[in-house]
């Protein structure tokens, strides 16, 4: 295909996909639900589900988000795209098709999204009929693959449905941070190379039936449209579908000239079908991912032939393609470059097809025979294991992630820098010059490394953890163990810092109080780690308890004392027995039952005081004990009260805050008062996690960054 012609394509495109999201602009910018967004009215909507519900961190709560179609709302009907915002857990039991009745609050949607609006939903839904034949049996094959899957180990469970049929309801979000930090997230969503891999093995038993090229392409139809069904005809799915078949079409008959137009014309295909692929990052993936294969594999698969064996050129070209072609957008939505990515994709290679294919056996043969399904998903639970563990030593390197510009601007600096590559790499002596250059880098990032003071630095005593906006503080009782007081909103981020700082036990974990910002990285903790014992909130609501079953869990009140080696934890709050917290209680409620604790070890005192506001803090102000380190209440909100501050004559003062966060915290009121008392003042969002470390002379705050 000439490349005046393969621009005219791209032209097309480009036009039909603008076209399309202009006339679906349109319609879901204008109407009655726009009108009851605007004006932010509450109103009772008939709607239709269209994606899997998903349970996130909220402020306070867990958060079920899922998408819909609004099709009635007072007085009118519609056909409309929403997202729904639910707290009722009975959202989570919904399933694609599904129409319901439901009474919530209107707001206009932020982002690129073509959505008429978002829908702040109160209560559980009113289901007004059971979901469609294909829904039903798409859930129940889902549902039997769960069942098969459920005595692997509890990584091996979470990870294969994923991987089969993209079902990530019992994934680990710490782990579903080293996927993403290693570069394998596309292992764990209905890709084309899932399609690819069963395509590939339906026709590969084809051919050992001896059926003919006639007779084999109807039996892979087949086996495609019963995937599609498994993993719920969604437009990801459908996309993926499409990618995996060009991609298929291209290997097998090794002229990818066709596939490139063939490409195009799914695009183009896809994005009049349903406009707002146009808007969105996952489809731009898929079609560049499929574009790297098709456009830089196969030359790059020839000049590595020359040099290695066959097989491993093939999976290098393959992995390096797809991750460059890709890298652009990535960097503009994360801000950083997987550098262990190729390698991690290059080991994990050799078991996604092990593990895809006895996925999708066992959850055919689950509908049948469930004992016969837990024999064959076995063995791919090793081959998952062996994913699993890539993905966590990838993540677990140093740079393995490097930081970059995010947004548009970071991705044409990467452009930037891959042009200037290619230049360099076309001329022998610039070729030279750019090896001595990364040597002379090497050797000074080792040379860095040797010198450099290591992390944890030694003596260290307590660390602030960065965990985005929330708390996560780790204090040690010894080598390898520690006690950690709340978890942040996000498994990843405690539990890289704690592996950073090589925990591998946690005689108690202290949950001050159940909102989400302190107690949604339990799990985290938990990964890879012996947790004995949870301490909570005495007025807790249970909710600590059910992100972490299974462990022993305490509550907390003020005189209590734990003695964990030579570190003495005296609770100093809640003081009294109040009613058990729940979903009704505002923010200050649960903030105000935050267990309040004092850390002593030889030369080491700190005072943790969860998000107590200003009324509580006056309370305890004349039992709080002088000591070194004071972790500033409610990261560092305008909510304080000047005596309780001044009463702990701390030396430092930490605040674990946020960057750029929606609340307005550290408050400047706050830093000012901090400033006044004399405290030097330390923030996680400006200097990442921050270790207190003893020292000849006392104690000394060691930035991590």
């Amino acid at each position: 295909m000439s490349r005046r012609r393969l621009a005219g394509v791209v032209l097309v495109c480009a036009a039909a996909s603008s076209m399309g999201v202009a006339l679906r602009a349109t319609a879901v910018g204008t109407g009655p639900v726009r009108d009851l967004a605007g004006h932010g009215r509450s109103a009772t909507a008939e709607a239709v589900v269209t994606g899997d519900p998903r349970a996130k961190p909220g402020d306070g709560r867990r958060m079920i988000i899922l998408r819909a179609r609004v099709e009635q709302v007072p007085r009118a009907e519609v056909r409309v795209p929403v997202l729904l915002i639910a707290s009722d857990r009975r959202w989570l039991g919904l399933v694609p098709s599904q129409r319901v009745r439901l009474h919530g609050t209107f707001v206009t949607p932020r982002g690129a999204d073509l959505l008429a609006a978002v829908v702040i939903v109160r209560g559980p839904p009113a289901v007004l009929g059971p979901p469609s034949t294909i829904q039903r049996a798409a859930e129940h094959v889902r549902a039997r693959l769960r069942a098969a899957v459920a005595r692997l180990p509890p990584d091996q469970r979470g990870v294969l449905p994923g991987m089969v049929v993209g079902d990530t309801s019992r994934l680990d979000p710490a782990l579903a941070g080293d996927f993403r930090a290693a570069g394998l997230t596309h292992l764990l969503v209905v890709s084309g190379a899932n399609l690819a891999i069963v395509i590939g093995a339906v026709l590969g038993l084809c051919r050992l039936l001896g059926l003919g090229r006639r007779r084999a392409p109807p039996v892979a139809v087949l086996a495609v449209l019963a995937f599609v069904v498994v993993a719920r005809p969604e437009p990801s799915v459908l996309r993926a579908t499409v990618m995996g078949l060009i991609g298929l079409l291209a290997l097998v008959t090794g002229r990818q000239r066709q596939g490139l137009p063939a490409l195009a014309a799914a695009v183009l295909l896809l994005v009049l079908i349903d406009p707002e692929l146009a808007r969105s990052y996952g489809f731009a993936l898929s079609v560049l991912a499929t574009a790297g294969l098709l456009v830089l594999a196969p030359p790059w698969r020839e000049r590595l032939a020359r040099r290695l064996p066959g097989p491993l050129a093939d999976a290098l070209a393959v992995a390096a393609a797809a991750q460059v072609a890709v890298a652009p957008v990535l960097v503009m939505l994360s801000g950083e470059i997987g550098v262990v990515a190729v390698f991690a994709n290059l080991l994990a290679a050799p078991a996604v097809a092990p593990a895809t294919l006895l996925g999708a056996l066992g959850a055919v043969t689950a509908l049948l025979s469930l004992p016969l399904a837990q024999v064959i998903v076995w063995p791919a639970g090793l081959a998952v294991g062996w994913i699993i563990r890539v993905a966590r030593t990838a993540a677990a390197l140093p740079y393995a992630t490097i930081p970059w510009t995010s947004g548009g601007l970071g991705a044409m600096t990467i452009l930037l820098a891959a042009g200037i590559a290619v230049l360099v790499l076309r001329s022998r002596r610039l070729r030279l010059l750019m090896a001595a250059a990364l040597s002379g880098v090497l050797i000074a990032v080792i040379a860095m490394r040797v010198t450099a003071p290591g992390w944890p630095p030694p003596g260290w005593q307590m660390v602030a953890c960065d965990v985005g906006q929330g708390d996560g503080l780790v204090l040690s009782t010894g080598p390898g163990q520690a006690v950690v007081v709340d978890t942040g909103p996000d498994p990843a981020l405690i539990d890289r810092c704690l592996r950073r700082l090589h925990v591998k036990d946690v005689p108690l974990l202290i949950l001050t109080h159940p909102h989400a910002d302190h107690i949604n990285g339990t799990s985290g903790v938990r990964n890879g780690r012996n947790v004995h014992e949870i301490l909570t909130t005495s007025r807790t609501s249970g909710r600590e308890a059910r992100l972490a079953p299974g462990l022993p869990t305490r509550r907390a009140q003020a005189g209590q004392q734990w003695r964990i080696g030579d570190l003495t934890l005296s609770i100093l709050a809640p003081r009294a027995t109040g009613p058990a917290l729940s979903f009704e209680d505002d923010g200050s409620t649960i903030n105000n039952a935050s267990v309040v604790l004092v850390a002593r070890r030889p030369g080491f005192s700190a005072l943790l005081a969860g998000d107590i506001e200003e009324d509580v803090q006056r309370a305890l102000e004349t039992a709080v004990p002088p000591v070194q380190v004071l972790k500033v209440p409610h990261h560092g909100s305008r909510s304080q009260a000047p005596g309780f501050l001044a009463a702990a004559h701390a030396s430092v003062s930490l605040i674990s805050v946020g960057e750029d966060n929606d609340y307005g915290h550290p408050s400047p009121a706050t830093l000012r008062l901090l400033q006044r008392l004399g405290t030097q003042i330390h923030r996680t969002d400006q200097e990442g996690d921050v270790a207190i470390a003893r020292t000849r002379t006392g104690i000394a705050a060691v930035p991590r960054h």
